[in-house]
């Protein structure tokens, strides 16, 4: 099969897509498959891409280093002849311009089936403000949260009414952004904290929100078709599970499957497969949370195209049920095109 695989991107997450990208390259190429291996970041000029494949997935990239790249490439990417042949897009793209939404619907205008959820999912898995909505709106326990807008930075009354609502520990962050790119937690919150941590998540989105931090084991599930896999926890090293810890080899231990009651896992599972189903997912996706000291899980979002190196969250799950790294390549293409079929 010719599969198109699309990695790389203009977002802050574009080190962790591109190291995706070229793990999923390899396990097609392992497989048999005629693998055009595509960045929409370069526009559709496929000599710029040996020199960028390879790159640093242990830091991300500034808003300055982005700026060299322009929003139309890709769309002269998709509208190129790149694509012509392609009979399945394999989606390892993270962020905006790749988890929103928005190349999921030029895949579709080019009639290209495609891995991970479809537009109207990916959008709203985007954008952490609507998915809380929809949470609450089907009894799913997430914490308190509060939208904010850059310009809260300074003002101290809006200040003292967030912790008023949210207690002393909150976390700031972008609301349309993953990777804890943008994230702080301020402990014991004081104005001039809140405020840094405003400005910090400002950078990188308009789109902020302050929620409840919530002590406790993290824990995520992904969950492929409906069908959750085992249960992870994330025991990072030190206090926060921030982009070194998840990118940088020795600084986590992951328990897979978790060590935590059966009645808890299979609660955890059951909330995975609900989420998944009121925001309207398909293919694969990862839902995490923190389970706080009396034993109540709090989901805190959903990613509809998650991490996909052979060492990230799903294929560990994955690999514990006994299944390799390119055959849940393989499984996640056949049941996306079976989809198509029907």
């Amino acid at each position: 099969m010719k599969i198109a695989v699309i990695y790389g991107g203009i977002s802050p997450e574009r080190n962790v897509s591109i190291a995706g990208g070229k793990a999923v390259i390899e396990a097609l190429r392992s497989k048999g498959h005629e693998v055009v291996p595509i960045d929409p970041a370069l526009g559709a000029d496929p000599e710029r891409y040996a020199e960028r494949l390879f790159t640093n997935i242990e830091t991300f990239p500034t808003q300055q280093d982005l700026q060299g790249f322009n929003p139309r490439d890709m769309i002269n990417c998709f509208s190129s002849n790149l694509f012509d042949g392609v009979q399945f897009a394999f989606v390892v793209l993270h962020g905006k311009y790749g988890e929103d939404g928005i190349i999921q619907s030029l895949l579709e205008l080019r009639g290209i089936p495609y891995s991970g959820s479809d537009v109207r999912s990916s959008a709203i898995a985007m954008d952490k403000i609507t998915c809380k909505s929809i949470f609450a709106a089907n009894g799913i326990v997430n914490p308190p949260w509060e939208l904010l807008r850059p310009e809260d930075a300074d003002d101290e009354r809006f200040l003292t009414h967030l912790r008023k609502i949210l207690g002393r520990d909150i976390v700031i962050k972008p609301s349309d952004l993953g990777s804890t790119i943008g994230l702080t937690i301020v402990k014991d919150a004081n104005m001039d904290d809140l405020a840094e941590a405003i400005r910090n998540a400002s950078k990188y989105s308009p789109y902020i929100m302050a929620e409840r931090y919530i002590k406790g084991r993290e824990i995520t599930v992904g969950v492929i078709d409906g069908q959750a896999l085992p249960v992870i926890e994330i025991k990072p090293k030190e206090d926060f599970y921030d982009y070194k810890h998840k990118y940088s080899k020795g600084h986590t231990d992951y328990v897979c499957p978790a060590e935590i009651p059966a009645d808890i896992t299979d609660f955890i599972q059951n909330i995975s497969i609900s989420v998944y189903n009121a925001i309207g997912c398909s293919s694969v996706a990862r839902v995490d949370f923190i389970l706080d000291e009396e034993g109540q899980p709090y989901c805190l979002e959903i990613n509809t195209l998650p991490g996909f190196t052979e060492t990230s969250l799903v294929p560990m799950a994955a690999k514990q049920l006994g299944v390799e790294f390119p055959d849940l390549c393989e499984i996640i293409i056949a049941r996306a095109m079976q989809k198509v079929k029907r």
